[in-house]
């Protein structure tokens, strides 16, 4: 069961209900800026995670003004769409779930707040990789500040590389499943308040196990990319 701390209090919550009702997501990013953007990738693993847990959920995006931009931001890198929220009626959800920036006391409910993202790179966010910055992201838990530069971006870039061709290579060996430990392992990371540093963790711990079937090698990576979103299966099929 994921397991979600609530700002309100501190605490771990459950983020979703009982018996698996809907769950309203909803996104608050307060600008087009990197802890806005760090706001909406937070919300897309949230709803990726429920989905894992077989939990309906509804995504929304409430923002003022900006939304073409912010649409158009979170598709570049990699966040599926949201519905507009402001003022959108309820479906008779089960529970809500507020993603907000670190600080924020409103609006009132279940708030998962957002460390702040600073940009120190070259250029805007916009122009990078968008790969690259949402892997940069996820390799800081979603409660510590993250700081985004040059050397940031280029170590996300390499391992991204790495990742796609090993994935694309190990697909071409007969198929294994996720060995039970690891799959284990992953959902435990990312059920404990979405620790996608564990996962990334473990990705790697799979990557150098010796003992490891390639095939069982490639249906971990693309099980786990089912949170991550990093399109790790991208060069299935592309030449070696």
């Amino acid at each position: 069961m994921l397991r979600i701390t609530d700002a309100r209090t501190g605490e771990l919550v459950d983020a979703a209900p009982a018996r698996r009702g809907l769950t309203r997501v909803e996104a608050h990013p307060q600008g087009l800026d990197p802890t806005g953007l760090r706001v909406l990738l937070a919300a897309d693993l949230l709803l990726r995670a429920l989905e894992l847990g077989g939990t309906p959920v509804w995504a929304l995006l409430v923002a003022e003004g900006r939304h073409a931009e912010l649409r158009a931001a979170a598709d570049a890198l990699g966040i599926r769409p949201f519905e507009d929220g402001d003022g959108a009626a309820g479906l008779g959800e089960a529970q809500g779930l507020l993603v907000v920036a670190e600080g924020r006391t409103e609006p009132d409910g279940v708030r998962v707040a957002v460390a702040p993202a600073t940009w120190t790179a070259p250029g805007a966010p916009e122009e990078a990789d968008q790969a690259a910055l949402r892997l940069a992201l996820l390799t800081h838990p979603r409660n510590a500040p993250a700081v985004i530069d040059a050397d940031a971006l280029d170590r996300a870039a390499d391992t991204l590389r790495r990742w796609r061709g090993a994935v694309a290579d190990w697909a071409r060996r007969p198929s294994r499943p996720v060995p039970d430990e690891v799959r284990a392992e992953l959902r435990a990371a990312w059920e404990d308040d979405l620790d996608t540093a564990a996962v990334l963790g473990a990705l790697r711990a799979v990557e150098a196990d010796p003992g490891l079937p390639d095939g069982a090698r490639f249906e971990t990576y693309a099980y786990a990319d089912r949170l991550l979103g990093l399109d790790l299966a991208r060069d299935l099929g592309h030449p070696a």
